[in-house]
């Protein structure tokens, strides 16, 4: 962001300078995403949110998926919105649960990993 802006401020077209972040934004997640592959030895790779609607994006998966030999799969692009209503829905189960926090006792944690996530509704909806 920080070199971004620096480049708008030096006279670099804003269409330019955004491309170029986008870009770089999703060779990084690339980067990661095909060294997880490569770890995990996982054989499909699912797109979800937002980003499942970016054709750009869409290509450098492509990209790997045929390189690594995996199933890529996206979600359709109605179903590829904003994630509130999925964080909305989220929070009425885990009211339903009794699950709560206060605010100030809340937080996040960037590299909580999904399967060490307690989800007491889960079989409530199976």
């Amino acid at each position: 962001m920080t070199s971004a802006i620096s480049l708008y401020k030096k006279g670099v077209e804003l269409p330019v300078v955004c491309k170029s972040l986008i870009e770089a934004a999703y060779y990084m997640l690339a980067e990661v995403i095909e060294r997880a592959l490569a770890y995990t030895g996982k054989r499909e790779l699912v797109v979800a949110g937002g980003v499942a609607r970016s054709a750009r994006l869409r290509q450098i998966l492509e990209a790997i998926a045929s390189d690594r030999g995996v199933a890529l799969k996206i979600v359709p692009g109605e179903y590829a919105g904003d994630n509130g209503a999925m964080i909305a829905l989220t929070g009425y189960y885990a009211y339903r649960r009794g699950v709560s926090a206060k605010v100030e006792e809340s937080f996040v944690k960037q590299r909580w990993r999904l399967d060490e996530v307690d989800v007491p509704w889960f079989r409530d909806l199976c």
